[in-house]
């Protein structure tokens, strides 16, 4: 069993961080603190093993960046060894700066594969105006990077998605879709050829805005979905936040429960056969 939830100490790798500017004894800490919660879901889910070689979905938010410049830093220091390539999925949406991306990976030094695809003009002759391309969108989307990961040899798919991303898509699911579901930290694709992993289950997306505003992230703004009006996630996270002002420490209490689930005291038959309970 490796130990990336102690992040011991390994030599001979080069720093990660070469171009970037010193972080600050602040950001020193941020950092460490984002390392420790990475490194330990990591180790908890089996998320990263032995020669693995991980994708890294990079969009150009400040999700995605930090979940590479993190994994940058475990490296180093992990347990194991395993290889890092990050892909892109241009999807030619009006605008987008092309160029961000090569450049600050190739100055990292960090393998990178662009993958241009025009799903922009896909979703928005399917969609009607006003309505939300985001389902659609992450269909054609994942098609695409499962593919890429099968050509690159990919051994495990790492996405951005944060903790506040699992709590808000519970409730989603909870209010809007009559279930009891959220992002899992590690998926098995319907035909069976590729792992998912969120390694950044267990990072706050407060500490990952700011977090990006120290290591200066060239941010690349997602103008197909994300300047969309009314979504139903946007309605969640106002929703949390006035919660969270209203009862401190309830997002915590939220996230909590993922991991204490009791199916005796649900009405999920299939996880508990309540017919066979006898005295």
């Amino acid at each position: 069993m490796n130990s990336f939830s102690t992040l011991e100490s390994r030599t001979g790798e080069p720093p990660a961080d070469r171009i970037l500017t010193k972080l600050s004894e602040e950001g020193e800490k941020l950092q460490t603190r984002l390392c420790r919660r990475v490194g330990q879901a990591i180790a908890d889910y089996g998320m990263i093993e032995e020669d693995d070689k991980v994708m890294v979905c990079l969009s150009g938010g400040k999700d995605s960046y930090g979940l590479l410049d993190i994994l940058l830093a475990i490296r180093p220091r992990a347990p194991i060894h395993f290889e890092i390539v990050a892909v892109n999925l241009d999807q030619k949406q009006p605008g987008f700066p092309v160029h961000v991306l090569p450049d600050y990976l190739t100055k990292r030094g960090v393998p990178f594969h662009i993958e241009e695809q025009d799903t922009y003009s896909v979703v928005k002759e399917l969609i009607p105006e006003g309505q939300t391309t985001c389902s659609l969108c992450s269909r054609l989307r994942r098609g695409h990077l499962y593919r890429v990961a099968s050509e690159l040899g990919a051994t495990k798919i790492a996405l951005g998605h944060h903790r506040d991303d699992l709590i808000e898509t519970l409730l989603l699911n909870l209010l809007f879709g009559g279930k009891m579901r959220t992002m899992p930290p590690k998926l098995l694709s319907d035909d069976g050829r590729h792992v998912v992993i969120r390694p950044l289950i267990n990072v706050e997306e407060e500490d990952l805005a700011h977090y990006a505003k120290l290591r200066a992230f060239p941010l690349i703004p997602c103008n197909l979905c994300g300047s969309q009006e009314n979504l139903k996630r946007k309605d969640v996270k106002s929703l949390l936040t006035e919660w969270e002002a209203r009862f401190p420490g309830c997002k915590d209490s939220i996230f909590a429960s993922l991991s204490n689930v009791l199916p005796e005291h649900l009405l999920d038959q299939r996880l508990f056969d309540f017919s066979a309970l006898r005295k």
